[in-house]
């Protein structure tokens, strides 16, 4: 399949949308690539360094963060077809000396739930164990020591940590390193031949991005570059929009041998409730509106991806950034190109204000694993004012600057939406214990404990 070129009607718009959002935000270099109705475009934009700038290309490589859950949750998928793992077995029965701080919950626990995100411990931690083998062993040996936040499977809360144990798991039913069980599950069969893990050097003699984050008005590179190995499972892919769009014509399609078509179609069964937002599939995000859409983002250190797919279109698009400003763009460009492809647009709640003494039970401190802020009343509206606490890509990495504070507006009882960047139209919603009382604000995919 050829890629085309900008001289495309539609896909010029997409990209001039790009090019202005770039501009805007000051995103040194990005990627797009859409697949609609058996035609693939792809283009680049920018440059991969301010510091040594080559241009970006549609084969240029960036870091997909957390897409690779989906790479994860597919693999363990192809052997549960395989009859080589059960995903509502314990994953004891496969990690035999698996430690969690809740003990119930170790014993408990399944695949499932390790894919859904619903294991319900602090799920942002992150270590380096080096480069070898081992790593993602030591790594899981580590998360030992975290706190139970939510009870096992009651509440949907993004979890990096999962994956970890999920990555691990795979590991030792295919009896190989992590990344050779996705090489020979995945990349290889897809001929994804721009795909890479680090510490694979391969990666480094094609070209590739660095991240990058803004402190005033200046653009700097982020180090360090790479998230460690025992974070492969759950972020460390490294790969281009046009692998990308491979990926998505293989979970669109029928299997092509490497998996049944109802093996995909399975991860795309909602599974557990994300509130307003959706539901979450087997790894995938899945819209809450017709025509279903399934996505996962993804975000490094400096950089920023997005990723989805609609069957019922025949279409899908990923764009990639450098820049931790890439979120805002990825969002704006996502929902232009659902328009301008699928005539699909988006609906922004309309929100209305409270008074002082109605706001007064939402405010106070909020913290989850290494996320954390206060919220505030004013103007009839909260502001949620970021709290940075460092701990990526490592325990001891420093936080970075703070976002400017974002208001939120209720449109709902209990739920709000942000009206400001770079977290506009963010949806969060407030979860209250048996006794009516808030104890939980969900933002960002994390339900944050109310801890004052």
């Amino acid at each position: 399949m050829k890629p085309n070129n900008l001289k495309n009607a539609k896909f010029a718009k997409a990209a001039q949308k790009m090019a202005s959002e770039m501009e805007r935000l000051s995103i040194p270099g990005a990627a797009i690539g859409v697949y609609h109705q058996s035609r693939e475009f792809a283009a680049g934009f920018g440059v991969t360094s301010v510091e040594n700038p080559l241009p970006v290309t549609p084969d240029t490589l960036f870091q997909i963060g957390s897409i690779t859950k989906t790479f994860t949750g597919t693999a363990l998928m192809q052997l549960a077809e395989q009859g080589k793992i059960d995903l509502d077995a314990p994953v004891r029965k496969y990690i035999k000396d698996l430690k969690l701080r809740d003990e119930d919950t170790a014993r408990r626990v399944t695949t499932r739930h390790l894919l859904t995100h619903s294991g319900g411990w602090v799920g942002d931690y992150f270590n380096n164990f080096g480069d070898g083998d081992d790593a993602l062993a030591r790594m899981v040996k580590d998360i030992a020591k975290l706190p139970q936040v939510t009870p096992l499977g009651k509440i949907w809360s993004y979890n990096n940590v999962g994956f970890n144990i999920a990555a691990r798991t795979l590991e030792v039913v295919a009896r190989k390193p992590y990344e050779k069980a996705i090489q020979d599950a995945l990349l290889d069969p897809l001929n994804m031949k721009a795909t890479f893990f680090y510490p694979n050097d391969i990666l480094m003699t094609h070209r590739f991005v660095v991240g990058h984050y803004q402190k005033g008005k200046k653009t700097l590179v982020a180090r360090p570059w790479a998230i460690g190995r025992a974070g492969n499972g759950v972020g460390g892919a490294v790969s281009s929009v046009k692998d990308l769009l491979a990926y998505a014509r293989f979970h669109m399609g029928d299997g092509g041998g490497i998996a049944a078509r109802e093996t995909l179609e399975a991860m795309r069964i909602p599974q557990i409730s994300m509130g307003r937002r959706g539901e979450m599939g087997i790894t995938w995000f899945i819209s809450p509106a017709s025509p279903l859409r399934y996505s996962h983002g993804g975000a490094t250190h400096g950089q920023q991806a997005f990723f989805m797919f609609i069957p019922e279109k025949d279409f899908a698009f990923c764009v990639l950034t450098n820049s931790d400003n890439g979120g805002v763009l990825n969002a704006n460009v996502a929902e232009f190109v659902l328009d301008l492809y699928c005539n699909i647009k988006t609906e922004t709640p309309k929100p209305y204000t409270l008074s002082a003494a109605e706001l007064r039970e939402f405010t106070g401190s909020y913290r989850i694993g290494t996320e954390a802020f206060e919220l505030k009343a004013r103007d009839g509206m909260l502001i949620y004012h970021p709290i940075p606490l460092g701990g990526f890509p490592t325990p001891d990495t420093p936080p970075g600057p703070a976002h400017r504070p974002v208001r939120m507006a209720f449109y709902e009882k209990d739920q709000t939406v942000a009206l400001d960047e770079p977290m506009k139209n963010a949806l969060g919603d407030f979860i209250r214990n048996e006794k009516g009382r808030v104890e939980f604000f969900r933002i960002g995919g994390r339900a944050h404990k109310k801890i004052k």
